[in-house]
């Protein structure tokens, strides 16, 4: 369940939507005008910048091992990126400087053009970079598809993984991945067991910090991983390692600076434009990334499922990214580093996230940890130069083993694109970084190309009638294949051509014409129908993929009502409209394509007949008018059933049997009424496996130590917590609850019925309503409507209570591994309401439900870092849902499906 919410970062008793000098703005859009040039620096950005400092220091050494450069180039890097990037630059958070996505590229330029060129094609990037900036290009870098930059990713990481085992075992990286991968075997066989024993206690100190349980391991978890890890490996080195191989940082009076570049003009132009890419669209991407973290932990949501803080002063807003500047920004810093003899510098997920996650509040953090890693480069040459190689070798062969992320993979094959996520990887690990990308390119144009020539045509005999189906685009790709599968058909005959898809272009729409002009000359008869609002542009497996709504809800009764033979169809209209393709409720017209002039006006007509009619209805009422009562009872339950298996059977299958074989794992534990209005799925627009749901009458949740009898919700809670490991829990009332209305009616005299007894457990919600300890509760920007809604909002809020009480609960709370939420649904409205945060964890004063407002789908991306919990991790960049989300139309830009439920009624034949 996911919602667009404004969060309250206070305690008063009046909510208003943000100014706009407030500073509070849209992502990704251009910041408001600052009120002041003054540098503030506060107290969680000096610790923020110290944390980053710690993971910033062995990492740029690391890569700049990793790409056979001068080590001192990476902490001129790590700086440049801090400070001027971080001054410059759209994305206050976002912390630049070396990152593993350029390390393969910068590796291979070092080689073939030697150093000092490398910083001249590093100049030349940072100039196109700026360029682009000032252009407004940057958004453009973001059309790309996920499986292309995931693949890219992951190949750079094989990449990354390769080469730098070979300095783990104590040697020295081959030219290439494949030479690395075929050097391999020779050398295990003449491996000293020093180098590999070190690199094996980095990753394992890597993996296991995090993991350290108990109060000790959250103390000591404050320090990141990467440090100890390196820390711990050269403190075990000094003493059992004395002759392994260590940093060695030269003097700066030897230090090279660029030159004027040397070498074939062409390839020149590709080394800049390959670094620009993969420099700029990492930036963007973890750009993008960073605020959505922001966004997360502004919601109290962060990755590791910690609880929010106590409440405290709110912090200033911090300003979302401008893309354009952003890119101006690293620009200007590559530029710098390259004439300081740096390494190339792009935005990076393991120091953003951890900054994030430190608690900075603007570009104060970002700048100082600039300032101590230059301080570092000065002050700490002697400690530097104890660290071993094979430590810092290990640290980039586990940033590179995890840009290879299993949740990618998956999610690219749920979206049917693991073949251009395997042919990516591939030739970035066979040919290059440039190389790979473009082959990735072509591979999904091949796809796509595929996809819409895959046009599926059956025709069937109905004893006297043929039903042709066709299922896919229809272009000119298909014309060949149409115009054989309707030559087949008698000449003069009847047909009912079933047209499910949502483009014709017209070389398909002449074919059509002539065709059911020829056969309505002769004496035939052709009517049009399709299957209104199915959307094919991808396979039917994955359409489940397309976040919308299981059922057409605004029809849900439409199969109550009989079936009428389907009507013809005008293809010119069908065309223009997507594939919608409205009745003609003139018998008889033309029964042409090109036939049903009066089919609005006579729906209109109809549905006048009929005042229950609904406008968008895709079936025909009785031609005298007459209302057809409802189907109740075993009918309603069949026909429900069949609707179900004819129209979302087909679309939930492929999800329903993957949860078969995995199991369910759902993520929250939502406790609501069993009032038949309120809807969960609909209103949470989740689906199979993703809430764990119990329904009783008033939503209530019995504390610890009630009656026998009471168990059952008990037991839910302790199986979802428990057992489940859910994450969340979710206590929903709803308007006019019937309970409510009960409870607020209850006398002393009342018959002491299985209703009463389980009523009792809201007595202590009308308590709290009308004792003085406590305030009442309210929705934000009105008051309670009736004391009937009042005693609902207080409802869930006493429930919230009765939740906190069950010893599970209580445990998983404190461990800061479960987060509870308090949820108001006006049915009459539609409108859903949360309550706030404090509130919600039993520590505000106030108990305000805040309007929940719908989400601007311009504002969501694909790319998001998913895996934050290990400051260590490079996962960068990748949320495949939201990439469904933006890759599929949208359901309410469809003018043929005004429900936006996707699934309109089907048209009979």
């Amino acid at each position: 369940m996911s919602a667009c919410v404004r969060i309250r970062h206070d305690h008063t008793t009046h909510s208003s939507p943000p100014s706009r000098a407030s500073g509070i703005k849209r992502p990704h859009s251009p910041p408001p005008p600052r009120r002041g040039g003054r540098f503030r620096i506060a107290g969680a950005d000096l610790s923020a910048s110290i944390t980053v400092f710690l993971i910033a220091v062995p990492m740029s050494l690391g890569l700049a091992v990793a790409m056979d450069a001068p080590l001192e180039a990476g902490l001129i890097s790590a700086a440049v990126g801090g400070i001027v990037a971080g001054l410059l630059g759209g994305t206050p958070l976002q912390v630049s400087g070396p990152s593993a996505g350029l390390t393969v590229v910068t590796a291979e330029l070092i080689q073939i053009y030697g150093w000092r060129t490398t910083c001249a094609i590093t100049i030349g990037a940072g100039l196109l970079q700026i360029l682009l900036g000032s252009l407004r290009a940057a958004r453009g870098a973001l059309a790309v598809s996920p499986a292309i930059v995931h693949g890219t990713l992951a190949g750079i990481g094989v990449a990354i993984a390769l080469a730098q085992l070979h300095i783990v075992l104590g040697a020295s990286p081959q030219s290439s991945a494949a030479a690395n991968a075929l050097a391999l075997p020779e050398q295990l066989g003449r491996t000293s067991p020093a180098a590999p024993l070190i690199g094996a206690l980095t990753i394992a100190v890597l993996v296991v910090w995090p993991r350290l349980p108990g109060r000790l391991g959250r103390a000591v978890r404050r320090l990141p991983a990467a440090l100890a890890s390196v820390a711990i490996a050269t403190a075990v080195a000094a003493v059992a390692a004395p002759g392994i191989a260590r940093v060695d940082l030269p003097s700066w009076r030897s230090h090279a600076l660029p030159e004027l570049p040397q070498g074939p003009v062409l390839a020149l132009a590709t080394a800049v434009l390959t670094v620009l890419l993969v420099a700029s669209l990492e930036s963007l991407l973890a750009a993008v990334a960073v605020d959505k973290l922001t966004a997360d932990r502004a919601g109290g949501r962060t990755a590791d499922s910690s609880p929010p803080a106590p409440a405290a002063p709110a912090a200033p807003p911090v300003q979302r990214s401008d893309l354009d500047r952003e890119l101006r920004g690293q620009g200007i810093a590559n530029v710098l580093a390259g004439l300081l003899g740096g390494l190339p510098v792009s935005g990076g997920a393991v120091r953003s996230s951890a900054n994030v996650r430190a608690g900075a509040t603007g570009r104060a953090a970002t700048v100082l940890h600039g300032v101590w890693v230059l301080l570092a480069a000065g002050l700490l040459v002697t400690a530097l130069e104890w660290i071993p190689l094979a430590a810092l070798a290990a640290l980039v062969m586990v940033v590179g083993f995890q840009m290879v992320n299993y949740a990618h993979i998956r999610n690219v094959h749920k979206h049917r694109e693991f073949l251009v996520y395997g042919a990516t990887i591939t030739g970035v690990v066979l040919f290059g970084v440039l190389e790979g990308a473009a082959i990735g390119i072509a591979v999904a144009v091949a796809v796509a190309l595929h996809r819409l020539a895959r046009t599926r045509i059956t025709v069937t005999d109905q004893g006297g009638r043929h039903l042709v189906v066709v299922r896919g685009q229809l272009t000119f790709l298909a014309v060949p294949r149409l115009s054989r599968a309707l030559g087949q058909l008698p000449r003069g005959g009847d047909a009912v051509v079933e047209l499910d898809g949502f483009f014709m272009d017209h070389a398909a729409y002449e074919t059509i014409q002539d065709w059911s002009d020829a056969q309505t000359a002769q004496g035939g008869r052709v009517v049009f129908t399709g299957r209104s609002g199915g959307r094919i542009a991808e396979p039917a497996s994955a359409a489940h993929s397309c976040c919308r709504p299981w059922t057409p809800w605004r029809n849900h009764h439409c199969h109550d009502r009989p079936d009428r033979p389907g009507r013809p169809v005008d293809a010119r209209r069908a065309a223009a409209t997507g594939g919608a393709f409205a009745p003609d409720e003139n018998p008889g017209a033309d029964q042409g394509p090109a036939g049903s002039a009066g089919a609005e006006a006579d729906a209109r007509t109809a549905n006048a007949a009929d005042p229950t009619a609904d406008p968008t209805r895709r079936f025909d009422t009785p031609g005298d008018g007459a209302s057809v009562p409802r189907r109740t009872g075993a009918h309603r339950l069949a026909s429900g059933l069949s609707s179900f298996q004819r129209n979302t059977a087909p679309l939930v299958r492929d999800e329903l049997a993957r949860l078969a074989r995995e199991g369910q794992r759902p993520s929250q534990l939502f406790i609501t009424c069993a009032d038949s209005r309120l809807v969960t799925s609909m209103i949470t627009a989740s689906g199979p496996g993703d809430l764990f749901t119990v329904r009783n009458v008033g939503n209530l949740v019995p504390p610890p130590g009630a009656e026998a009898g009471d168990d059952s919700v008990g037991a839910a809670i302790e199986y979802a917590v428990d057992v489940l490991k859910v994450e969340s829990i979710t206590v929903c009332g709803h308007s006019g609850c019937g309970a409510m209305q009960a409870l607020m009616g209850t006398k002393p005299d009342t018959p002491r019925t299985s209703l009463w007894r389980w009523l009792r457990h809201g007595l202590p919600s009308l308590q709290r309503m009308t004792s003085r300890h406590h305030a009442w509760a309210r929705i934000s920007g009105r008051l309670p409507a009736d004391e009937v809604e009042q005693l609902c909002l207080t409802n869930v809020v006493q429930q919230l209570d009765h939740l906190r009480a069950h010893e599970s609960v209580a445990r998983r709370l404190a461990e800061g591994a479960l987060q509870l939420h308090g949820m108001y649904f006006h049915v009459g409205e539609a409108q859903a309401y949360l309550l706030a945060e404090g509130a919600s964890a039993g520590s505000g004063v106030d108990e305000v439900f805040d309007r929940v407002g719908p989400c601007d789908p311009d504002h969501a991306h694909p790319y998001d870092i998913t895996d934050l919990s290990d400051p260590t991790s490079l996962t960068a960049l990748g949320d495949p849902g939201d990439h469904a989300a933006l890759s599929a139309p949208t359901a309410a830009a469809d003018p043929a499906d005004p429900t936006g439920s996707g699934e309109l009624e089907r048209t009979s034949a």
